[in-house]
């Protein structure tokens, strides 16, 4: 997600809008906007962003985090992550809230720290049911960056979240995929559901100088183990 320091660096990993639907948890229509158009990169946004999504009414039932239609399933109570440990590929890296700024931009996290990750704070908290979005840099204008080899997850790979209440959740890895920017699966990617699920995303593809963005997405999808 930022600069780029080699041939495949990144500019900006920009989660896509996420497009509820039926009587599932809405999110505001700037949070929808902004996931759909940004990942971050060089303090800009990307070239390949979309109109932002007409404002929608959020509903009170089924809960926040539970989509209609789906069974439940074991989750934990909310709770802010405060860890990202992902063994396989050495990442070990605190989180920081990713909140909408005055632009309406998702603002990254710094970009002079290349461990750290983002949480889009407005979600699900990991553990909890919904869909909890985390997102990282795959490298910075120097040296890459905290998402570097998530590339390398595959499915049945195991990461965890520690939690501020001290629980560690821990997730099983259900696919790593990569997909264009200007056709990214927005409800597939953002989609709210019963159970505990997280994405993680960064940016991936080829870099384009004169957009400064990467041209695709890296998703891994991932479920409460």
């Amino acid at each position: 997600m930022t600069a780029r320091p080699s041939p495949g660096a990144d500019t900006d990993p920009a989660p896509a809008k996420p497009r509820l639907r039926g009587r599932v948890l809405m999110l505001t229509a700037v949070a929808l906007a902004v996931l759909a158009m940004f990942v971050f990169g060089d303090d800009e946004p990307s070239t390949t962003a979309s109109p932002p999504p007409p404002a929608r009414t959020a509903v009170s039932t089924p809960p926040a985090g539970h989509a209609a239609g789906q069974p439940a399933s074991k989750h934990l109570p909310p709770s802010k992550p405060v860890r990202l440990l992902i063994p396989k590929i050495s990442v070990d890296a605190p989180f920081t809230d990713l909140t909408i700024g005055k632009t309406g931009q998702l603002n990254p996290p710094p970009a002079d720290n290349t461990n750290l990750v983002g949480w889009f704070a407005k979600g699900p908290t990991p553990g909890e049911p919904g869909t909890s979005v985390i997102a990282g840099h795959v490298d910075t204008a120097t040296a890459p960056a905290v998402f570097a080899e998530l590339s390398e997850l595959k499915k049945g790979d195991v990461f965890q979240v520690k939690r501020a209440d001290g629980r560690k959740a821990s997730f099983v890895v259900d696919s790593a995929e990569t997909f264009a920017k200007d056709d990214f699966p927005d409800e597939r990617v953002y989609g709210d559901t019963r159970s505990a699920q997280v994405r993680l995303i960064t940016c991936a593809g080829d870099y384009d100088r004169t957009a400064k963005d990467y041209t695709d997405n890296l998703v891994v999808f991932a479920h409460l183990k």
